[in-house]
């Protein structure tokens, strides 16, 4: 058995493996996006909005530089203003300020700014416009990122608040490679989940390509096998190609049969037409040395040499009919009556034959559509066979019947009958059951007359049971006079 091939990515499984692990990568791309920016956008509208709280409490408490001084004793005000020194919290999560016009920072309490404040005043160049704008902005303190507010405060100073986001950051940085090992490992299941199923799925095509190529090698027999759970598109394919397949096999042996008959069928015209060719040499070879001194031997000679021409005449003629048999001729169809067809041809046997009894049926009219010629012809070579076959006094039998919307012909005798092998030869051109006289191409004329008109032409005989021949014509377009 052929080995199955090794399959790679320009392959229908590999293709598909990537389609479906590409389809996921872009799916797991986009939910991930999208969760992250979502996730993003929330944290940061947190953020936003505690922001927005606090100016919000700020600006409606009408504070001063003055009254924020005044209140640094007590500890909610210190702990919610005042920032530690820049040792105890390098980067703390909110920074407070108060800074002038200018952008500069103040002392609150009698504390100075302490180094995130003044961070936070420097990464500010415009305070106004900060306690002007309605949202956060983004700002850097110390390479942290914060979001950060300005509150104007009466006496013409401004707060400042920031909220630390590396934190938030940071989450959404967890959150992605997290959602990237998932990913991976998801596109990973999905890719041999795709190879295993595509691989099941497509077994029945690599049978598919195993038998092709085994018929290419010579096995036509060879089919394509059913697999135990099919799909209904490949279990489709698959009988489409047995049917191609048994087609293709027809077709070869027929072609091989047809070969094999004309090969033969050249040989045996070649052997008939040189046996006359060889005995008209031959007595031409003795005219032309003399040998033909008698009257009584020279016309001998001449009736040889006619029935040896008229012999080669009629094997011309009859391949000539079956050539044109072959080219399926157009037929001069018309109403023709076979009872009278039957009645003539029994008429000519009792001439040519006067001591063999014959027997028609053939009571009133029945007419079929078809060529009138050809089945004289039919009917000239059925009793010629006979006569050729059978001693002079057997009994012959014709016969004409409507059967089934078909008018069947029959012509049988009592004579010594034919093998089963003879029989299935019959047909066959330059057959000759028992090397008997005649050309052998009588019934296969008869064969060929009767397919031409849409018939069919069958036998039944056995050795010493005679030989019945039933010829079988579609009615066509007739009516019963």
């Amino acid at each position: 058995m052929t080995r199955r091939r090794r399959h790679g990515i320009h392959s229908l499984r590999g293709g598909l493996t990537a389609a479906n692990v590409g389809l996921l990568a872009i799916g797991i791309l986009v939910a991930t996006a999208v969760s992250l920016m979502g996730m993003r956008l929330y944290l940061l509208g947190q953020v936003d909005a505690e922001l927005t709280k606090t100016r919000q409490t700020l600006h409606d408490s009408h504070l001063t530089v003055q009254q924020i001084d005044s209140l640094a004793a007590l500890a909610i005000v210190r702990d919610r203003f005042v920032q530690p020194p820049m040792g105890e919290q390098p980067r703390p999560d909110s920074v407070f300020a108060v800074v002038d016009a200018h952008g500069s920072a103040r002392t609150i309490a009698g504390f100075p700014p302490s180094e995130s404040q003044r961070a936070l005043a420097a990464a500010v160049d415009d305070p106004r416009a900060l306690a002007s704008s309605p949202d956060p902005r983004d700002i850097t303190v110390h390479g942290a990122v914060y979001r950060a507010i300005g509150v104007a405060l009466d006496d013409g100073n401004y707060v400042l608040v920031a909220n630390q986001t590396d934190a938030l950051h940071k989450g959404i940085g967890k959150a992605l490679r997290l959602d990237i090992a998932v990913g991976t490992l998801l596109l990973a299941l999905l890719a041999c989940l795709t190879m295993f199923i595509v691989r099941r799925r497509m077994l029945p095509l690599e049978d598919m390509v195993e038998t092709s190529t085994a018929i290419a090698e010579g096995d036509l027999t060879r089919r394509v096998p059913s697999s135990h759970h099919p799909t209904e598109e490949v279990e489709q394919l698959r009988l489409a190609l047995n049917s191609m397949l048994h087609q293709v096999e027809s077709a070869y042996r027929t072609r091989e049969r047809s070969a094999a008959q004309l090969r033969r069928f050249v040989a045996d015209a070649s052997h008939e037409l040189r046996t006359p060719l060889s005995a008209i040499r031959g007595y031409l070879q003795l005219y032309d040395k003399g040998m033909l001194r008698e009257p009584v031997e020279r016309k001998r000679a001449w009736d040889r040499m006619n029935g040896e021409v008229d012999r080669m005449g009629r094997l011309v003629d009859e391949l000539l009919t079956l050539a044109r048999l072959d080219q399926r001729p157009e037929l001069r169809l018309r109403n023709v009556d076979v009872s009278r067809l039957v009645r003539d041809a029994a008429e000519d046997l009792r001439v040519q034959q006067p001591d063999r009894p014959v027997t028609v049926t053939a009571d009133g009219s029945l007419l079929v559509r078809a060529d009138e010629s050809g089945l004289r012809q039919v009917l000239g070579n059925l009793l010629t066979n006979v006569r050729t076959h059978t001693p002079a006094e057997v009994p012959v039998r014709l016969g004409v019947e409507r059967a089934d919307g078909t008018v069947r012909l029959s012509v049988a005798d009592e004579g010594p009958g034919l093998t089963e092998d003879d029989a299935s030869r019959i047909f066959d051109r330059f057959f000759r059951a028992g090397g008997g006289a005649g050309t052998g191409l009588g019934m296969a004329i008869v064969q060929g007359v009767v397919r031409a008109h849409g018939g069919e032409v069958t036998v039944r005989t056995a050795p010493g049971e005679g030989l019945a021949v039933t010829v079988t014509l579609p009615t066509g377009e007739a009516v019963r006079a």
